[in-house]
C-alpha cells in the first residue's frame, strides 16, 4: 500500500533529510586516508544523537539478513556496492568509498547515499561516480505527477547502460515515509510508461547503483549483508528521498 503524505508530512520528511543530508557532509569531510570504516560510523552517530534523531539503520533486519544490521551507516568500499559493514578497515589512498546513511526524526524518515574517492582518485571512479550522480539526477527529473515508476527506471537504466555500467538486479530504490523500506519499490532499470502513476504526495528513495566492468553479476559476502561484484571491479551507489509534488520532484535530502 502507498501512503500519500500530507504537504505537512513533507515538510517534516524534510527536516528529517536534513539530518541526513548534515551527517553525510560530515562524513564525507572525515573520511581520509588513515581513517576507519567504525571511526566514521561513529561521527555519523554522533550527529544523528545531536540531532535527537535514531537510526531506521541500526538493528534493522529484513528477512534476507542473517543478524541485525550493527551500525548507523552502510560502508561499502571499492567491490562493495551496498550494505557494507563498518569495521575497522582504515582507508586507503584510491578507494572508492559508497556511505548509505537514514534518520529518523519525529516519526519521518530520511534516506540518502553518495559515493566519493579518498586521496588521489582514479579517472575511471570519477567517471564512474558521475556517471551515478547523472543517473540519479535523470531519476529524479522522471519523478513527475503523471509520470510512472518506469519512467524513473527507465531514465537510471538509459543512463547507466549508456555508460557501460553495469546494474546490480534485484536491487533498487523504494517508498519511503514513517517508515524507511515502504511501497513502492522503483527498479534502477525497466519500461517506460509502465509501473504505479506517480501521485502528489508519494515519496521515494531513488538510488542508483552501478559495477564499473558493465557486468550486472554480484554475490553476498560471508557477513550475510555486503553485496560484492563477481569480477572484483568497482561500484558506486547515490541515493536521493525525494516528494512527488505538483510542482515537480522536492530533493528531502539535498546537501
Amino acid at each position: 500500500m502507498v501512503e500519500l503524505k500530507t504537504d505537512t508530512s513533507i515538510d517534516a520528511m524534510y527536516e528529517a533529510g536534513q539530518v541526513v543530508a548534515r551527517t553525510l557532509t560530515a562524513v564525507r569531510e572525515a573520511a581520509d586516508v588513515g581513517v576507519s570504516l567504525l571511526e566514521l560510523d561513529e561521527l555519523a552517530h554522533d550527529v544523528l544523537r545531536a540531532a535527537g534523531a535514531t537510526s531506521p539503520f541500526l538493528g534493522y533486519r529484513p528477512s534476507f539478513a542473517p543478524t541485525p544490521f550493527p551500525a548507523v551507516v552502510c560502508a561499502s568500499v571499492n567491490d562493495a556496492i551496498v550494505h557494507g559493514i563498518p569495521d575497522g578497515y582504515r582507508l586507503r589512498d584510491g578507494d572508492l568509498v559508497s556511505i548509505d546513511f537514514g534518520a529518523k526524526l519525529n516519526g519521518w524518515a530520511g534516506d540518502s547515499a553518495i559515493s566519493f574517492t579518498v586521496g588521489t582518485p582514479r579517472p575511471a571512479d570519477v567517471r564512474l561516480i558521475d556517471t551515478a550522480e547523472h543517473a540519479l539526477a535523470a531519476g529524479i527529473a522522471a519523478a513527475v505527477v503523471g509520470n510512472r515508476i518506469g519512467d524513473i527506471a527507465h531514465a537510471i537504466g538509459t543512463v547507466c547502460r549508456t555508460a557501460g555500467y553495469g546494474i546490480p538486479q534485484g536491487f533498487g530504490g523504494h517508498g519511503i515515509g514513517r517508515q524507511m523500506h515502504e511501497d513502492p519499490g522503483v527498479p534502477n532499470e525497466g519500461r517506460p510508461g509502465r509501473g504505479l502513476p506517480l501521485r502528489h504526495g508519494m515519496a521515494l528513495a531513488i538510488e542508483p547503483m552501478l559495477i564499473a566492468s558493465g557486468k550486472d553479476g554480484y554475490h553476498e559476502a560471508p557477513d550475510g549483508w555486503t553485496l560484492r561484484t563477481n569480477d572484483g571491479s568497482r561500484a558506486a551507489h547515490v541515493e536521493h528521498t525525494v516528494a512527488i509534488t505538483e510542482d515537480g520532484p522536492r530533493i528531502l535530502t539535498a546537501r
